[in-house]
Formats: structure tokens, C-alpha cells, sequence
């Protein structure tokens, strides 16, 4: 005897590789299922860019399951009780779905097996979204790792993941008329203003366009992956980071992809590790987070809990602007605000000024983010804040203060990303473009430039903010100096 299995999809937007789907279509009558689960996320529920994504990315799920010869139910609410309704609707005897790693999913999904199970309908979840589990990688002494090289070691001595499953066939959906939102109804889009026009032009959310950039990124531009992709102007960078969030495509499918094009040798070896490589540091951060859940808001090492943030709104608002008068800060934060991702260089030194020119607390600049970036993912987020503030597991020295007029003049040395997002400055020569209050009067008027006017004056002193950070952050480092390092050393 069959019974209807629903499938709960969460951030697994994809019919390929798709475990929890593929187990759900073998068995029987199958239910799709997707839940708007803002209360239990509470605090971190989809930003607001995001959830401009999660809604294309929906519509063109609703499309791939239509050509399936299936629907995809929306319900909005608690997961709980949303699949409770769903169960009782349909008669399902089963429930799946595929794993993810934040604190509250974690905390929601084992409550809601234990519910399902009470009431006598199974419930299992699948891997899909990390080349491998949180506990398949251990340290020699059988702990979780909070260093990423030696993980990585590991990981790499584990060989290739399974490779990713095919589209399911022959599919048998669930034939009873199921009551389900409306996706438009749900709001997620922006109206008035709309000011994801811009977001819009840059993206193709869905699993279709996920595949179309990942065949894109391998057919070209991932030979210059290496060194390129430190080179914002550079188009080096895959851009499949918000595909990979929303889980349109899954990370063995991008990992089999590169390996496939590495050894046809249309992509060379030391180019794909380098991208590979990146994808075990977006595991290393799930896996950072699954052991280590309070880090969402406080600091993997505590004695950063005495560090003297500033509370300075002015100079915070002028970071998220854009106006801060350093150029690369400011061209990465409207880049950020106008398209919903910011390159990956230039996210390190706005987060290091954040937090080490301003000495703002990582958990605003975070929030930011978080709102603000179309692959806003809380593991990578939380990762990359605690790594820029020196807090984190596996952190960036808290000597590490970039200086964002030599990393301007380093990877952006023709001016070409300062100049596409930060205009008023395009007539400057390459020698002071970076450093505009450095060009003589009479070449700024010539340029048009004229300072905190046309472009604002810079809102701290390069020199005296290091100055001011090195005595705050080496006061709490040398606390630790004598520390053991945690588990994961070995």
C-alpha cells in the first residue's frame, strides 16, 4: 500500500539533486509543499532583498513543477502547524525534507519530528546542502573544527561527494484539490517604491538561471578564478552565491561541474581548487554554526565581549549610503544597495572599516547585510563579520586593518569598479582616484570634484582609526595570548 508523502521544500528550490525529492517521488502520491515560516525564524527571517529573490525564485519552481504535472502548495505561518494542516488535508503518512544548519531550523525541525512521529506519520531529512555534514568531519581527536585549513585537509581527503541525483521521473502527484496561498498575496515584492528595479536587471532567480551562470562561470571566466576574483572590475567571480542560498542549485552539482571542467581541461586545475576551495569555506561557516549556535549574536571568542564598540549613527548611516569618502568603501555599499550583492573583495574591507575605522559592532553591520544582500546567508553572514572583527573561530589577526586606499589602488588600479559605481569621481586621474582629498584644488575642479560637496571628505583619518583600533584590539588580544586554541588545531 502506497502512502502520500509530502515534500517540504525550504531553501532546496530545485527538482534536481534533490535527495528529500527524489525519496518523496519513489514513494508514492507526492504533496510539494513550501512554507513562509517567518515566525519561527523570528529575528532572522529573509531580509528584505531576499525576499525579493525567494519570490522569483518560487515562481519559477511553481513552472518546473507544472511541467511535472504537479503544484506546489504555498502555506505561511509555523512550519508546525502549516504541515499539520497540510497532513490532515491530504492524509499524508510521511513528511520530508532536506536539511539546513541555522540555530532555529535546527531547534524547529527536531520538534516537528518528534511531533510528526507522536502522531504516528514519519517523518526523515536528507543532505543537500553541503558537500558534507557537520559531524562527517572531524578533528583526529573526534571534535569539530574551528580552524579552516586543517578541515579543509579533511575534506579534500574524503575525495569527491556522491555525484548529484537526476530530475525525478514519472512522477505521481497527489490528485485531492489542496487550499494555497497566493504567492503574490504574500507581499514579498516591493512596490512603492520599487527599488528592486535595478536587482531585477543584474538577476535570473530559478533553477534554470542558476544553471545557466554556473555553465557561464565554468565556460570562461573560472580560469581567472584564482587571482581574478580578488579584481572587482574583473568579472572573475562565479555570482552563484544566491543561487546556492535558495538552493536552486545544490553545492555537490557545482562541485561535480568544476571537477568535470577541470578534468576536460577547459578549466585549469589550480582555478578550480581555488573555487572548490570556496566552497569549503561556505561549509567550514555551516559547520562553524552548527557547533557553535550562540554565534548568531555573540562572539565566538568572548573576551571580544569587552571591546568598546562605538555607537555612532551618523558615521553608520554614512557607511550604508555609501559616503563615507573613502571611494572603494563607498562604490562596494552601492553596489550592494543597487544590485543586492557586493564582490567579495571589497565585502572584506567594508566590513573591516565598519568595524575597525568606526569601530562600529559587527552585529550592525551584519544586520545590514543581512537586509540588504540578495545571498544574504545567516552561516556565510555570521562567518564573515566574526572573521573581519577578529572575534571568530578561524579569524583575520586583529593587526589586519585594511587600508582601503591601498586596497583600492592594489585590485582596482584602473579605477573601473570606483568609477561604474561611484560616478562623480570618473574625471579623476588613476593617481588620485582612490584618494581624491590628495589631488592638488586645481585638479579636482577640473574633475568636477569638490569635496564634502559633490563627494564627501573622508569621516575618519586612516591613520588615527588604525591607531585607535590596534590599541583597542590588541588590549583585548593579549588576554587570549596564553589560550589554548579550541578543538580543531590538531
Amino acid at each position: 500500500m502506497t502512502t502520500t508523502t509530502i515534500h517540504w521544500f525550504r531553501r532546496d528550490l530545485r527538482l534536481r539533486d534533490n535527495p528529500a525529492l527524489t525519496d518523496a517521488a519513489a514513494q508514492g502520491p507526492l504533496v510539494c509543499l513550501f512554507v513562509l515560516d517567518d515566525e519561527d525564524a523570528g529575528s532572522n527571517a529573509t531580509g528584505a532583498a531576499s525576499r525579493w529573490w525567494l519570490h522569483q525564485s518560487l515562481v519559477a519552481l511553481i513552472k518546473d513543477l507544472e511541467e511535472l504535472g504537479g503544484k506546489l502548495i504555498l502555506r505561511r505561518g509555523k512550519a508546525a502547524e502549516a504541515i499539520s494542516g497540510v497532513t490532515a488535508e491530504t492524509g499524508a503518512g510521511r513528511v520530508v525534507w532536506n536539511r539546513l544548519y541555522e540555530p532555529w531550523s535546527v531547534k524547529r525541525d527536531k520538534e516537528l519530528k518528534a511531533a510528526l512521529n507522536d502522531d504516528g506519520i514519519a517523518a526523515e531529512s536528507f543532505a543537500a546542502d553541503m558537500i558534507r555534514e557537520p559531524w562527517e568531519v572531524e578533528t583526529k581527536a573526534g571534535k569539530p573544527f574551528s580552524v579552516f585549513s586543517p578541515y579543509w585537509r579533511v575534506v579534500q581527503a574524503q575525495g569527491d561527494p556522491s555525484p548529484p541525483l537526476p530530475v525525478p521521473e514519472k512522477v505521481t502527484f497527489h490528485d485531492g484539490d489542496i487550499p494555497s496561498d497566493l504567492l503574490d498575496d504574500w507581499g514579498l515584492q516591493p512596490t512603492k517604491p520599487n527599488w528592486a528595479a535595478e536587482i531585477a536587471a543584474e538577476w535570473t532567480p530559478g533553477a534554470t538561471g542558476a544553471a545557466q551562470r554556473m555553465a557561464e562561470f565554468l565556460s570562461g571566466p573560472a580560469n581567472d578564478y584564482k587571482d581574478g576574483r580578488n579584481f572587482p572590475a574583473m568579472g572573475a567571480t562565479s555570482c552563484m552565491s544566491a543561487h546556492l542560498h535558495f538552493g536552486e542549485v545544490g553545492p555537490r552539482q557545482l562541485w561535480h561541474a568544476t571537477r568535470s571542467a577541470m578534468e576536460s581541461g577547459s578549466v585549469n586545475d589550480a582555478a578550480g581548487w581555488a573555487f572548490l576551495r570556496e566552497l569549503g569555506w561556505r561549509d567550514f561557516n555551516r559547520h562553524l554554526l552548527f557547533y557553535n549556535p550562540d554565534t548568531v549574536t555573540e562572539n565566538f571568542r568572548d573576551n571580544f565581549d569587552a571591546f568598546p564598540w562605538r555607537d555612532d549613527e551618523r558615521a553608520f548611516t554614512a557607511w550604508t549610503k555609501g559616503e563615507t569618502g573613502y571611494p572603494l568603501v563607498d562604490a562596494g555599499m552601492r553596489e550592494l544597495w543597487r544590485t543586492g550583492i557586493m564582490h567579495n573583495r571589497v565585502r572584506m574591507v567594508v566590513a573591516s572599516f565598519l568595524v575597525k575605522h568606526l569601530m562600529i559592532d559587527w552585529r550592525q553591520g551584519e544586520a545590514w547585510f543581512r537586509d540588504t544582500l540578495v545571498d544574504a546567508d545567516l552561516a556565510n553572514n555570521v562567518g564573515g563579520w566574526q572573521w573581519t572583527a577578529g572575534c571568530g573561530a578561524d579569524a583575520a589577526p586583529y593587526f589586519r586593518i585594511f587600508n582601503p586606499v591601498a586596497q583600492g589602488e592594489r585590485f582596482d588600479p584602473k579605477g573601473e569598479y570606483v568609477r561604474k559605481w561611484v560616478p562623480e569621481l570618473g574625471a579623476l586621474p588613476n593617481k588620485f582616484l582612490h584618494k581624491p582629498w590628495e589631488a592638488p584644488d586645481d585638479v579636482r575642479a577640473d574633475a568636477g570634484v569638490a569635496l564634502g560637496k559633490t563627494y564627501p571628505a573622508p569621516i575618519v583619518d586612516h591613520p588615527a582609526a588604525r591607531k585607535r583600533a590596534l590599541a583597542a584590539f590588541g588590549a583585548i588580544k593579549n588576554s587570549e595570548e596564553n589560550e589554548p586554541l579550541l578543538s580543531g588545531a590538531a
